[in-house]
């Protein structure tokens, strides 16, 4: 939680969640999740029909339009609802609602100009950083599946693109590059390793973007954050049961959605390790989140598709790295760090999980024929 609201007080916090309150009264607000880029709460209601919901203070240093985030939101959340009436499914599976005011908008500004919304709050369920169970891996492909089957016919064009050049790797390497010529990092064995490791890599960067440009992959929409932590867990069964963090859903490749997955899914040692020599890539949990995405997915994959899943893998891993890599020579302006050198430490784990990947692309690329 950020210095602003510990000064701000929690009387406030009441306040704000207090217009989104439809259902009864506030009865406390306090810090929710591990997100780095928005500020969430969980309030808790005085209600007997819903107990909690989840407050958010959108970061408009990130996203620079946010009515048009919330009126995604709303756009496939409502197509998302509609698809799961008409053809239920035989497992329970939630879409997060988005909450209104007292005066009916799905949004509200504070004195100082903050950007506040409300999303309801999925009961019974719980998320996990990082996993060490094969039937976990399953679920979360299964999640990642099910959203993008659930919003495969919904027409890209109906979703405005809230970040233009999110999760498009040349840009981000432009980007670098620019950060780059105008930065003096010191010269340490970390900052030489990730200079020579970004080097190494520059024309892979273009391949998914080369691939959409020659028609082999089609636009659709994506998840764009669909890390592990953002697939909620049934507290009873361990099934999956929604995908959360809908800010990022955009028109995009899916590929970029299934290599975050396996990105997140497949790293034992999790994001924030500073154990490198720890750091691999799973490919027993690669094989179970692709049989559990495929089992759902199937439906809309095409052969080409299928063709380019092990650069997807590979090429989003690298990217993540070369983002807090550039954030970190930059000075730690758009991801949240906990000291200096955060950024650089997170891009080494995702340097040391391409290694791996890179390591094991016969066994990885075996994987995925077998699924076919």
């Amino acid at each position: 939680m950020t210095e602003e609201f510990n000064t701000q007080g929690a009387e406030n916090l009441v306040a704000i969640a207090s217009q989104f309150a439809g259902l009864g009264k506030v009865t406390g607000v306090k810090a929710f999740g591990s997100g780095n880029i928005n500020d969430t709460f969980l309030v808790t209601l005085d209600s007997s029909e819903e107990q909690y919901f989840v407050l958010q203070r959108i970061n408009t240093q990130v996203f620079r339009q946010p009515q048009l985030i919330m009126q995604n939101m709303r756009t496939f959340t409502e197509h998302v609802r509609k698809r799961l009436q008409d053809t239920p499914l035989n497992r329970r599976w939630e879409v997060p609602r988005v909450l209104l005011t007292k005066d009916a908008l799905d949004y509200w500004k504070d004195a100082n100009g903050s950007f506040w919304r409300a999303i309801s709050f999925i009961e019974g369920s719980q998320s996990f950083d990082t996993m060490g169970d094969r039937s976990h891996a399953k679920e979360i492909g299964y999640a990642l599946g099910m959203f993008h089957n659930l919003i495969s016919d919904l027409p890209p064009e109906k979703l405005a693109d809230t970040l233009q050049g999110f999760h498009i790797t040349p840009l981000y390497l432009q980007h670098y590059e620019e950060v780059l010529a105008k930065t003096s990092a010191c010269q340490s064995s970390e900052v030489n390793y990730c200079l020579q490791f970004v080097s190494d890599r520059q024309t892979f960067a273009h391949i998914l973007e080369n691939a959409k440009v020659e028609g082999k992959l089609p636009l659709r929409l994506m998840h764009g954050d669909p890390k592990i932590n953002n697939v909620m867990f049934d507290t009873a069964t361990l099934q999956a049961v929604s995908v959360i963090d809908l800010d990022t859903v955009k028109p995009g490749l899916v590929h970029y959605d299934i290599g975050d997955c396996l990105r997140s899914g497949c790293n034992p040692a999790g994001e924030e390790t500073e154990n490198w020599d720890s750091v691999y890539f799973d490919t027993d949990l690669c094989q179970g989140i692709l049989q559990g995405y495929l089992s759902v997915a199937k439906a809309f994959l095409t052969e080409n598709d299928y063709a380019y899943i092990y650069d997807a893998i590979r090429l989003i891993t690298f990217e993540l790295g070369l983002r807090f890599f550039a954030d970190y020579l930059a000075g730690n302006v758009y991801f949240k760090v906990k000291h200096p050198e955060h950024n650089l430490a997170r891009a080494i784990v995702q340097f040391k999980l391409t290694e791996s990947i890179e390591s094991q692309e016969t066994q990885i690329c075996n994987i995925i024929k077998d699924m076919k």
